[in-house]
């Protein structure tokens, strides 16, 4: 039988108990390694991009550039890098700004060990993991909004709504064009009209919004909206 792959992790902790602690639980459980400890978030990003570990864990409040500024250069740099938070804040406003960021997940620092290995399993694999009390604010929120987006969306052209579908199912302006034979500044300017017309400013607002508007779909209502969160990159 094959053994289990590990997982490379880079740890971004500025507080030493707190850093050996989790290097200590991630050791012991065998299906991980520590490749790094960043001590503030400047060497979060250089250690993530020399080291381009499976999982980065990253806390918020770190010394020189904090946690969300650093995971939004770090997928800046590198766009499928994998953020997994884990800070002791999490209101509204900093979910919101890592969700922006484009973190893979949000766990609070009380959580148990159990769930922050669980976690690092899905974002490795892929998926993405927010604490169930976080995942639960953001369901609801997504809900709230969604009766909004469905009567902002009736003001759209037929055109703009197939663009839309498209940029939201992760097409890139070139792939739009082929799709709809048009030519690729055209399709610019309908993802244009589109931002001004909904106050949204990028893709990954663009696929929000597709979603909570009911434009796309999915089996999951709860995993689509957590990965709406995180950015597709620069089309």
């Amino acid at each position: 039988m094959k053994p289990p792959e590990v997982i490379s992790v880079l740890l971004a902790e500025d507080h030493d108990v707190v850093r050996q602690g989790i290097c200590s639980l991630l050791h012991t459980d065998g299906h991980f390694k520590v490749v790094g400890e960043a001590h503030s978030g400047r060497e979060a990003v250089a250690m993530a991009k020399s080291l381009r570990p499976d999982v980065i864990l990253m806390d918020i409040a770190m010394p020189l550039l904090n946690g969300l500024e650093a995971t939004r250069q770090i997928i800046a740099d590198h766009p499928k890098a994998k953020v997994l938070i884990l800070s002791a804040h999490s209101d509204d406003e900093y979910i919101e700004r890592a969700a922006n960021a484009g973190v893979a997940g949000f766990l609070e620092k009380q959580t148990s060990a159990e769930v922050l290995t669980k976690a690092i399993r899905e974002v490795a694999s892929g998926k993405v993991y927010f604490s169930p009390s976080i995942a639960k604010r953001l369901a609801r929120e997504a809900s709230q909004r969604s009766a909004t987006h469905s009567k902002a969306a009736t003001k759209l052209t037929k055109r703009e709504s197939e663009v839309l579908q498209l940029v939201a199912e992760g097409g890139t302006n070139k792939h739009v064009a082929s799709e709809l034979g048009i030519s690729v500044k055209t399709v610019e300017k309908h993802r244009q009209h589109l931002m001004d017309k909904l106050g949204i400013h990028d893709t990954a607002g663009l696929t929000r919004f597709a979603i909570s508007s009911g434009v796309i779909e999915s089996n999951v209502q709860l995993t689509i909206i957590e990965s709406s969160l995180r950015p597709t990159g620069a089309r």
